[in-house]
């Protein structure tokens, strides 16, 4: 079995490393080799190995084949800002080639390699140029991530919809309670599983420090599998 997903969410701060970090550890947990890949990362920290990202250093724990950081993140900015504007600042020019390279290397060596995206589906990545653009040439299927909140149905839908537009198919979604005085979270939910036309992946509780928690045991791989 061979399969790679890319996570994408309906804005930034929605839980897509929440959720990527439960989708590796459910493929783990079947037996199955897995890489986290999170090819542009802005808002990194200068430490004495170089810059860091902590969702990267988290995609880069979950996964079960042992990789440097460098490849986990081969596009590391500092400046916390749209990918665009980091790399400007940093004078770094993004080169997806070179992101697919590396994403090819990654699909040899696991079962399952998971491209965690950057903020929302359309941030771009230059002046004209968007990381869903990569996305759609390397034919990638979408996992999408909706942190459930208000304004999150609007989001979910027209991002549904622009993935499709794209041409690739939205192959699930999960649920990230990121409010929990969401009073009407289960309306939510129904209308998402009504509307989004894919199937429910996962649902993920609100929880404290939820991404040093195991949490396969609210992912269901078999809709997507």
């Amino acid at each position: 079995m061979k399969k790679t997903f890319f996570v994408a969410g309906t804005d930034t701060d929605v839980g897509k490393t929440v959720v990527s970090r439960g989708l590796l550890q459910a493929f783990q947990a079947r037996g199955l080799s897995t890489i986290g890949y999170k090819p542009i990362a802005a808002g990194c920290e200068e430490t004495e190995q170089g810059l860091r990202n902590s969702d990267a250093l988290y995609l880069q724990a979950a996964a079960t084949v042992d990789l440097p950081y460098e490849e986990v993140n081969p596009v590391a900015l500092l400046t916390p800002a749209s990918p665009h504007i980091a790399a400007e600042i940093d004078n770094i020019e993004i080169d997806t080639e070179f992101l697919s390279q590396k994403l090819h290397q990654h699909q040899q060596n696991a079962e399952v390699v998971l491209v965690e995206g950057a903020g929302g589906w359309r941030v771009p990545i230059s002046a004209d140029r968007y990381l869903s653009q990569w996305a759609v040439t390397e034919k990638l299927p979408v996992i999408l991530v909706v942190g459930v909140k208000l304004g999150c149905l609007n989001h979910a839908v027209l991002t549904a919809e622009a993935i499709r537009n794209d041409g690739l198919d939205v192959v699930g979604w999960v649920a990230n309670r990121i409010n929990p005085c969401e009073e009407h979270y289960q309306d939510i939910i129904a209308f998402l599983e009504a509307q989004i036309g894919a199937p429910k992946v996962g649902e993920i509780p609100y929880m404290r420090s939820v991404k040093k928690k195991d949490i396969s045991e609210y992912i269901n791989l078999d809709a997507i599998m």
